[in-house]
């Protein structure tokens, strides 16, 4: 078997159930599937094997210990040449298989990944959220497009290693989120080579409103720092971009509403090139209005994370597991 999928799942019977049937739709099959059940109260027990006939699928069921553990319990069980990762809220293109086999045989790499897209029965917050995840306006251009060789760190959305890769290095941490860039660093020190495959991506079907969305763009601000101190070769200027926009808005605010009204002007001008850049890309003025807000949250959302794990853990210099026991899974 060369490819081996690997999920990790945490009550979403209906999202795994339409992932496995765009994995039965895939052009080459020479890949089995790894469900590790991560102590769900909603099983999808049911779903796999209702598949078994169009799939080789195993299926596990183990106590909660978060998805980076889980992927771990699925790669001691796979047996694939190359281990590869996707959420359950993700959808498959029939052709996935049939790119990755080309791109391997001619560039055989050890770690490697794709970006994300939006599919079209995605609802309009979720299209908007999409937007605001893979902009460059938001997000500086470090999701899923880097091409530089040796340095891209995949996503466990859309990522593959090989069984040489897990050996050497092991595995993902315990952190969540923030263990697949954290593993990917670690591959990467350990001199492995590293890609992005540009057209090598998945449907990523995020089933969040923009409450949701806040919760989780914090904890990416809250975690790069941890990496950071982790990883201190990984600092990059652009990461602070998000906590700077948040002080500067918060200061021309300050400035709009008790100095002058021109102040407020970098904010009609941002909202506008967001806007068309926005429509260009969904085609739908709805999603592009919708995309303004997603926007701002993602950048709030990250800016506020990033200010308050800076804090603690390089001013006050506290242990990440005691100041973010959120984070970690034990």
């Amino acid at each position: 078997m060369k490819y081996s999928v690997i999920v990790p799942v945490y009550n979403r019977p209906n999202e795994v159930e339409e992932l496995l049937d765009s994995l039965a739709r895939q052009v080459i099959k020479n890949f089995d599937i790894v469900i590790v059940e991560d102590g769900s109260t909603e099983t999808c027990k049911e779903v796999v094997d209702a598949k078994r006939g169009r799939l080789d699928i195993q299926y596990y069921f183990k106590s909660n210990t978060g998805p980076g553990d889980s992927r771990n319990f699925g790669m001691e069980r796979a047996k694939g040449d190359y281990y590869l990762f996707f959420d359950s809220d993700c959808l498959i293109p029939p052709d996935y298989f049939q790119k990755l086999d080309a791109f391997l045989t001619q560039h055989p790499v050890d770690l490697f990944g794709g970006p994300d897209r939006e599919h079209s029965s995605f609802t309009r917050i979720q299209k908007a959220i999409n937007y605001a995840m893979t902009s460059f306006l938001t997000t500086g251009g470090i999701r899923g497009k880097k091409r530089q060789i040796g340095k891209f760190q995949p996503r466990s959305f859309n990522m593959g290693l090989s069984k040489e890769v897990y050996q050497k290095v092991g595995g993902f941490g315990t952190i969540h989120p923030g263990e697949d860039p954290d593993l990917s660093i670690r591959i990467i020190n350990a001199g492995f080579q590293s890609t992005l495959i540009p057209d090598l991506f998945v449907y990523h079907n995020r089933r969040i409103d923009f409450g949701k969305f806040y919760k989780q763009v914090y904890k990416f601000g809250v975690v790069r720092n941890i990496l950071f101190k982790w990883h201190p070769k990984t600092f990059k200027l652009v990461f602070f971009l998000p906590s700077l926009f948040l002080v500067g808005s918060i200061l021309m605010v300050l400035l709009g509403v008790f100095v002058s009204t021109w102040f407020l002007l970098p904010f009609a001008f941002l909202i506008l090139v967001l806007l068309l850049d926005a429509l260009t890309k969904t085609g739908s003025l709805p999603i592009a209005l919708l995309a303004i807000g997603a926007s701002f949250i993602q950048l709030y959302g990250y800016g506020w994370g990033f200010i308050k794990s800076f804090t603690k853990l390089f001013l006050f210099k506290k242990d990440e597991r005691v100041a973010f026991p959120e984070m970690f899974f034990e």
